[in-house]
C-alpha cells in the first residue's frame, strides 16, 4: 500500500478499533484460480502479535480454494470517507492552486488462513458476530430465536475460516498534508453539508 509517512497508522489499538467500527471488508486471494476478492465480515479475536480473523462463506464459494490452499490473503478493511472540495480551502482564495482530493482511513491486514469445518466452531463464530451487530439494538436478535433445525441448515451451508494476523497497516488521510487553515476549511466544510459524520468526527479526533 502506498503510505507516506504523514498519513501512517500503527498504533495497534487504532488500527482494531477501525476493524471493529468496519467489520465488512474485502478478502483478497491469489490461488490456483487466480485472483478473486470477496465483501465478508469478520470479526477480531485476541491472540498472537496482531490478533485473529475469523469468518465464514458461503461453501460454494470459489474462493474457498484458495483460501484450503493456505496462500498468503489480504484483507482490506475501509473506514469513513469523503470527498473533499477544493472549495473547503482557504488557500484556493489566496492563490487557486488546489485540486479535489478524497480523505478516507483504511486497515489493511495479511496472514494465512485455516479453513474451519467444524461445525461447533462456525456456530460459536455466527454467534459471536451476531451478538456484535445486535448488542446496541432495543431488541437484539440471537441465534436461539431461529428454530434449531434451521440454524443446524443454515450451518451446514458455510464454512469458517480463521486468519492469524502476521501483517497490519493503518493509512489515514485525513488533510494532514494541508496547512491547518485548510485542513480546518475541511472540518468547517464536512459540518455544514452533514455528508460524512464519520469523517468529521475522525478528523475532529485526530
Amino acid at each position: 500500500m502506498h503510505c507516506p509517512s504523514m498519513f501512517r497508522e500503527e498504533r495497534l489499538n487504532v488500527l482494531h478499533g477501525l476493524i471493529a467500527a468496519y467489520p465488512l471488508a474485502t478478502l483478497i486471494t491469489a490461488g490456483s484460480n487466480g485472483l478473486m476478492a470477496n465483501l465478508i465480515p469478520f470479526s477480531l479475536h485476541a491472540g498472537g502479535e496482531n490478533g485473529i480473523l475469523r469468518a465464514h462463506l458461503a461453501r460454494g464459494n470459489k474462493q474457498l480454494d484458495a483460501l484450503r490452499e493456505g496462500a498468503e490473503t489480504l484483507v482490506v478493511f475501509q473506514g469513513p470517507e469523503c470527498y473533499v472540495t477544493p472549495s473547503w480551502y482557504s488557500s484556493k482564495a489566496e492563490h487557486g492552486k488546489v485540486v479535489p482530493t478524497w480523505n478516507f482511513a483504511m486497515v489493511q491486514v495479511r496472514g494465512k488462513p485455516e479453513v474451519m469445518d467444524d461445525v461447533s466452531w462456525i456456530h460459536a463464530q455466527v454467534g459471536e458476530m451476531t451478538v456484535n451487530q445486535e448488542s446496541k439494538r432495543e431488541q437484539p436478535w440471537k441465534v436461539f430465536d431461529a428454530p434449531e433445525d434451521y440454524i443446524a441448515a443454515q450451518l451446514k451451508a458455510i464454512v469458517g475460516i480463521e486468519i492469524p494476523i502476521f501483517a497490519i497497516e493503518g493509512k489515514w488521510k485525513m488533510s494532514q498534508n494541508r496547512l491547518p487553515a485548510d485542513r480546518q476549511g475541511v472540518i468547517d466544510g464536512l459540518r455544514r453539508e452533514e455528508g460524512c459524520p464519520s469523517m468529521l468526527g475522525a478528523m475532529e479526533n485526530r
